[in-house]
């Protein structure tokens, strides 16, 4: 045998084979993947590597679409009483014409067999067992390779798992291995790894390689993933946007005020845009109500005391619902009376905050100085919402052809209930997010002890 195992994936017609591929090889581009049968045509592969070494080449085949007829074609093909093996049987299948006609496409599968060191058989758990997956079974058998039962699809409701199981034991199948390609359990990959090691003793090593490798990659990308997010809270509470004294009047305020609000959506759509290429999705695998989303894009209501409520967070003392809530007008008394900045609240729809937490607000005030900030409560819902995505992705398939789901509460948002996601509602917030609101220059800026505040706010995310 070579060092690099080589593994066939084959099966029925339409059962996710493609998919499979795509999963493993994080790759949301190779092959195509429909609902229509028989999308692949032609035998394509993929190399999956470990530390930069290659350990798999996995080969993606057609679908076997006539396996009851080819088996009965073979059979005639041995003369009464004579003794042929299963792999001498396919030999003289493969040098027929038919091989290249009417049987063309359970041609290639057998080729690819025989090429490989062993297969993956892949199952749409959601079909019924029939007598042509059994006459498949027995071809592929045939070819006198190590054969892994894959079954797909388990997480649809109407799967019959426990009837494939029992089907692939009374063919001598014993080791089966529950493969969902659009949303694969975190364990899956080593799961199937595992499992094929069992069945190729000698490529074992290689096999352990890949696994190890493949945990340290995904361990490496859900730091990643966590420290764009905490980059984002960090930004944009240390974001403090100071009106000038010619911005003095209603419109002024109101303009600012929407500013910030655009900024923050736009600096929150980066975020996501960065997870998705983390995770090697496409821009628009995010599209959903559910997130919530609009075209790709973050929905609106950010800044709606709605989704404040349905997020199960708790708006300030004192804020008002309105179209600009989510944004804190801080230090308001420098030069205003009460009335003027009752006036300019009821204008802006916004928060109040009476008074600043630190000394440089302290010599704005006065001075007369007015500033914008993201407030407490928004930042509560951007870290939920990005957690929502974080949990989202890394139980997505590169298989999935529909956009993320979540489960939701109420008006479609999301409302996991980890641990980390339950703090981030109802206790206080960070530390680190304390002392980013006391450095601005974070906002834009990198250095300092920003990083050190990063790193302590991606942490909490884990």
């Amino acid at each position: 045998m070579n060092d690099i195992l080589r593994v066939a994936v084959v099966g029925h017609t339409n059962t996710g084979k493609t998919s499979l591929l795509r999963t493993l090889a994080r790759d949301v581009g190779f092959g195509e993947v429909s609902d229509s049968a028989g999308t692949t045509r032609h035998v394509e592969g993929l190399r999956l590597m470990a530390d930069g070494v290659p350990a798999a080449e996995l080969f993606d085949t057609p679908g076997m679409e006539d396996a009851i007829a080819l088996l009965e074609f073979i059979d005639d093909l041995v003369d009464p009483g004579e003794r042929v093996d299963g792999p001498e049987r396919v030999a003289r299948f493969l040098a027929r014409d038919e091989a290249a006609g009417r049987f063309e496409q359970e041609a290639k599968v057998l080729r690819q067999m025989l090429a490989s060191d062993a297969a993956l058989y892949v199952v749409d758990a959601r079909d019924p067992v029939l007598p042509k997956h059994r006459d498949e079974l027995e071809l592929l058998a045939a070819c006198a390779r190590p054969l892994l039962p894959v079954l797909n699809f388990i997480a649809d409701p109407v799967a019959r798992a426990d009837d494939w199981r029992g089907a692939l034991a009374r063919l001598g199948l014993h080791a089966v291995v529950s493969f969902d390609t659009v949303a694969p359990p975190l364990d899956g990959e080593r799961e199937l790894f595992d499992t094929l090691a069992t069945l190729i003793h000698s490529h074992r090593g290689r096999l352990q390689a890949l696994i190890e490798a493949r945990a340290r990659e995904a361990a490496a990308r859900r730091e990643a993933a966590r420290r764009l997010v905490a980059e984002l809270l960090v930004e944009l509470a240390a974001r403090r946007d100071r009106l000038a004294d010619s911005e003095d009047d209603e419109a002024a305020l109101q303009r600012a005020v929407e500013r910030l609000r655009a900024d923050v959506r736009s600096r929150e759509q980066a975020c996501v845009d960065a997870l998705l290429r983390l995770y090697r999705f496409r821009a628009d695998d995010a599209r959903m109500a559910e997130l919530p989303l609009a075209d790709g894009r973050w929905d609106d209501d950010l800044f709606n005391p709605e989704t404040l409520r349905q997020m199960g967070v708790r708006l300030g003392t004192g804020a008002a619902a309105g179209a600009a809530a989510g944004v804190g007008i801080d230090l308001m008394t420098g030069g205003l009376t009460l009335g003027a900045a009752a006036a300019l609240g009821a204008i802006a729809g916004g928060l109040w905050q009476t008074f600043g937490h630190y000394g440089e607000r302290l010599a704005a005030k006065l001075r007369g100085h007015r500033e914008l900030t993201v407030d407490d409560a928004i930042l509560r819902i951007v870290a939920l919402r990005q957690r929502s995505l974080l949990v989202a992705l890394d139980g997505r398939g590169h298989a999935a052809v529909k956009p993320i789901e979540l489960d939701a509460g109420r008006a479609g948002m999301p409302m996991i209930a980890d641990p980390v996601s339950v703090r981030w509602r109802k206790d206080a917030l960070p530390e680190a997010i304390g002392r980013a609101r006391a450095h601005p220059e974070w906002a834009e800026a990198d250095g300092g002890h920003k990083d050190e505040a990063i790193a302590e706010l991606a942490r909490s995310l884990a």
